[in-house]
């Protein structure tokens, strides 16, 4: 039997990664009262501490805005907004400059790597390059960078006693009022909660509610994501009757460490910043560059790009991997820029500074999701999306490397701003009415685990095979005809049987895997990380539009 609990916080965040934490200490620090984060394990366990590369963002007099903006949009095939572009990297020197003041983040300098100290003027951080930048400008902590950022605003958060963190507490639905069935304006008001210790669902209600959950990278069979990445904001902002747009373009990051007893390892892009080429085996023979082929700036090109290059040249040769090569660099130099990579490689024999890298693709990054302003606002009053969760228009089709963290710590302090400026139309909207207790109906508890398991691993399956990198018609046309008959058995256990974590996952999977291929069907080209070889080409018609997608009104309280 499930038992049902209630609670209140002023601000409810949802989420535990950088993006997440960011927000609930910046409405701490604007005093807005009691906030809340719900995290579905540990508030250690985030995809925000896999990010090894850093955080993208002009530091240096050797560089501008103006040439970050050009870097972005250039990225991001014609798709991303160029004033959301510019507010959030105007923004990004003064985020820093928090992290590192009030929050205590370390990032690498110069004298760390045993380099000349900086020319007047210019930055003492030892600033990184990667793919599609054209300059130094990635701060970085070593190779663990977002370790360093989780860490800083963990003990933030723990020290600050406005904040309050509910551990293993699983998010289920927002609830909105078209959700419950009232009339007039939509609005959140809080999310029901799986207790999974105490088997109890907690209806949480607030005068915000802010949806940080990150990714949805679980969505495909071979991910670089950590296994809490299953698009659970996008799926639950999509039930609220949110926006949902370009979850067509899902990046696929070009460097997994392709080896069977090192999973899901990603390969910073910072090595390729350092000089890292790739090569190819073609006809047996040594390995050989051949991103010269594909575009100018060679092993450097933007993400899109290189991914679709490997996998071309992998599926061209029937070779199962492509390699990286670090050689040009001694072991002292490898060990210091990256050590915790140097030390992965290790542990699959193959040492960096004397040995190729097997890499291969693998799902990263979703750039789409609720559609937001620059303040996260997502249109309905009392939900925000901040981080991997939103789509804001910075990332476009294919997001450059590191403005994720930009955007995940400049996006919260505009959130938190936007709250407190209508903090009392939020008040009056609540008209001091709560979440109603969740109600169980007639579930019952589940003999039939396998249901999940097999769904679980059908559509991670079909994902890769049909919706990934190369997609045609036909293979999206297979995917969604998959999805349906998946999505109508999921619907139905989910009613009749009592929640668990994996249940609430799975759900959540099948919604975002269903919204991937509806938006994929809808784009009639090909453009950034969304090709279509039945429209190989980008339709300049379509620049700046973005797919939309909205789910149309129908209550559906259990």
């Amino acid at each position: 039997m499930q038992t049902a609990k209630e609670c209140y916080f002023d601000h409810l965040v949802i989420g535990s990664g950088l993006a997440g934490l960011s927000t609930a200490l910046m409405l701490a620090e604007h005093h807005a009262g009691s906030i809340g984060i719900i995290t579905k394990s540990s508030i250690d366990d985030c995809n925000s501490k896999m990010a090894q590369g850093g955080i993208a963002c002009v530091t240096d007099v050797g560089d501008t805005f103006e040439e970050h903006l050009a870097d972005t949009l250039e990225a991001g095939a014609h798709l991303c907004s160029p004033q959301a572009v510019m507010d959030i990297v105007r923004r990004g020197p003064e985020r820093i400059k928090w992290l590192i003041n009030d929050i205590g983040t370390h990032f690498t300098t110069r004298e760390e790597m045993g380099k000349a100290p900086a020319e007047a003027g210019h930055s003492d951080f030892d600033l990184g390059r990667e793919g599609g930048h054209h300059k130094r400008r990635i701060l970085h902590a070593g190779d663990i960078t977002g370790e360093e950022v989780e860490r800083s605003l963990i003990a933030a958060c723990r020290a600050n006693p406005d904040i309050h963190v509910l551990e293993y507490h699983v998010a289920i639905d927002l609830i909105s009022t078209w959700h419950m069935g009232w009339m007039g304006e939509n609005r959140c008001i809080g999310a029901y909660a799986l207790d999974s210790r105490e088997n109890a669902v907690v209806a949480i209600t607030a005068l915000s509610t802010t949806l940080a959950t990150g990714g949805c990278g679980k969505v495909y069979l071979y991910t670089s994501n950590p296994d809490v990445a299953c698009g659970a904001g996008v799926a639950m902002g999509y039930r609220a009757f949110a926006q949902i747009a370009n979850m067509e373009f899902y990046q696929f990051h070009p460097t997994i460490l392709f080896h069977p007893k090192v999973r899901s390892f990603l390969i910073s892009e910072a090595l390729r910043g350092e000089g890292g080429v790739l090569k190819i085996s073609r006809d047996g023979g040594e390995p050989v560059e051949f991103m010269q082929d594909y575009h100018p700036m060679k092993s450097l090109a933007p993400r899109d790009v290189v991914a679709r290059a490997i996998d071309n040249e992998l599926k061209r040769s029937g070779q199962t991997c492509a390699w990286l090569d670090m050689r040009h660099h001694d072991r002292e130099f490898l060990q210091r820029r990256f050590p915790n990579i140097f030390a992965k490689c290790l542990e699959a024999n193959v040492d960096m500074s004397r040995d190729l890298i097997p890499v291969v693709p693998a799902a990263h990054f979703s750039c789409g999701g609720v559609k937001t302003d620059v303040n996260g606002y997502t249109g309905i009053p009392g939900l925000y999306a901040v981080g991997e969760t939103a789509c804001t228009g910075l990332h476009g089709a294919n997001r450059l490397a590191s403005n994720s963290l930009l955007e995940a710590l400049v996006v919260p302090a505009n959130a938190a701003e936007h709250i407190m400026a209508n903090l009392d139309s939020l008040r009056k909207g609540l008209d001091n009415r709560k979440a109603p207790p969740w109600s169980s109906g007639d579930a019952t508890s589940s003999d039939e685990q396998v249901v999940i398991t097999h769904n679980w691993e059908e559509i991670r399956r079909f994902m890769w095979d049909y919706v990934g990198i190369y997609r045609t018609n036909k293979r999206l046309e297979r995917a969604k005809s998959r999805i349906v008959n998946i999505r109508r058995e999921i619907d139905k256990y989910y009613w009749d049987f009592h929640l668990t974590k994996d249940l609430i996952e799975l759900r959540n999977l099948a919604t975002v895997a269903e919204l991937i291929i509806d938006s994929a069907m809808s784009r009639k080209e090909s453009r950034g990380l969304h090709f279509n070889a039945d429209y190989p080409d980008r339709d300049p018609s379509l620049d700046g539009v973005d797919t939309i997608l909205q789910k149309h009104f129908s209550p559906i309280s259990r």
